[in-house]
């Protein structure tokens, strides 16, 4: 990754961070544990991601950066929901991410359900206020969130996935799960700087939308990596959770080295989706090459 954009990068969560710090009410406010408990949530060391996806995404449309603060916080409070829920006892069951408790152990079951029941409604909320674009576009906007965090979103792959522990999936089936469970908001995150440009060309919409699917099933593989080699500090929970839980993960189903050729190739599909856009593309280039080649 160049020196460049490392500082991008900085930039851009620093960015975000103080966005969403806005975005969130304040702990002084009540019902001030809950909102202590949204705060923690959120401001638990993320790499924020899907916000540097918007903003990168940003950079290859030429989108005026006030605009994509929406977009990129409300993203991160939805994954932020996700992650809350994704650790509770009666899912992954997770006591630590990213060397941190938990939020149901930090504060307690219930607590971190309520924070995550406030999450999802003020990602929403953040974009019904967006300000600067037509109302189409905020609709398409909310749409959007909500498709990718639905039944055949988000919801829909932490369902799959909870239901095929121990069971052994087809590359479709394990790649469709994955394209729900995490490539959704992943997705989601590029598409929604298209829909900020309403004069983008079919083609070009379509170039990005294929880009965000490929990056991201290439992002959960990789995490599946990760978990497997021990990189918790990457991945943001204890190395070997998946393992222990028997989930249906690619290398636990056709192994690392198949995981690792599997990834380098959504790696190069996701970056020839990206030649139409040319130098514009620099930052999401990347951003790609990072979310596959982290922890190497």
């Amino acid at each position: 990754m160049s020196e460049n954009f490392k500082n991008r990068i900085a930039r851009y969560t620093l960015r975000v961070d103080e966005k969403l710090n806005a975005a969130l009410p304040l702990t002084s406010t009540s019902p001030d544990r809950l909102h202590e408990a949204m705060r923690y949530s959120v401001f638990n060391g993320g790499k924020r991601i899907r916000p540097l996806l918007v903003y990168a995404t940003g950079e290859c449309l030429n989108v005026d950066t006030d605009l994509l603060d929406a977009p990129a916080v409300a993203l991160e409070l939805m994954h932020a929901f996700s992650l809350i829920h994704d650790d509770l006892p009666a899912m992954d069951d997770d006591d630590l991410r990213r060397g941190k408790p938990t939020t149901h152990k930090q504060y307690d079951e219930a607590t971190a359900i309520l924070a995550a029941d406030a999450l999802q409604p003020l990602a929403f909320s953040v974009l019904a206020n967006i300000q600067g674009v037509s109302a189409t576009a905020k609709i398409q906007l909310v749409q959007l969130l909500a498709e990718s965090c639905g039944s055949r979103g988000m919801t829909g792959g932490q369902s799959i996935d909870l239901a095929a522990e121990g069971q052994s999936l087809t590359r479709a089936e394990i790649e469709d799960m994955y394209a729900l469970k995490t490539g959704a908001l992943i997705h989601a995150a590029v598409v929604s700087v298209c829909l900020l440009r309403e004069d983008l060309s079919a083609a070009h919409a379509s170039s990005l939308d294929d880009f965000g699917r490929a990056i991201g099933v290439a992002f959960q593989i990789k995490d599946d990596i990760l978990d497997v080699e021990g990189e918790t500090e990457v991945i943001g929970k204890p190395a070997g959770s998946d393992q222990s839980l028997d989930k249906a993960t690619y290398p636990a189903l056709f192994g690392i080295a198949a995981s690792r050729r599997r990834c380098a190739e959504l790696l190069d599909g996701a970056l020839s989706h990206l030649e139409p856009f040319a130098d514009s593309a620099a930052s999401l280039v990347g951003l790609a090459r990072y979310i596959v080649e982290r922890g190497q």
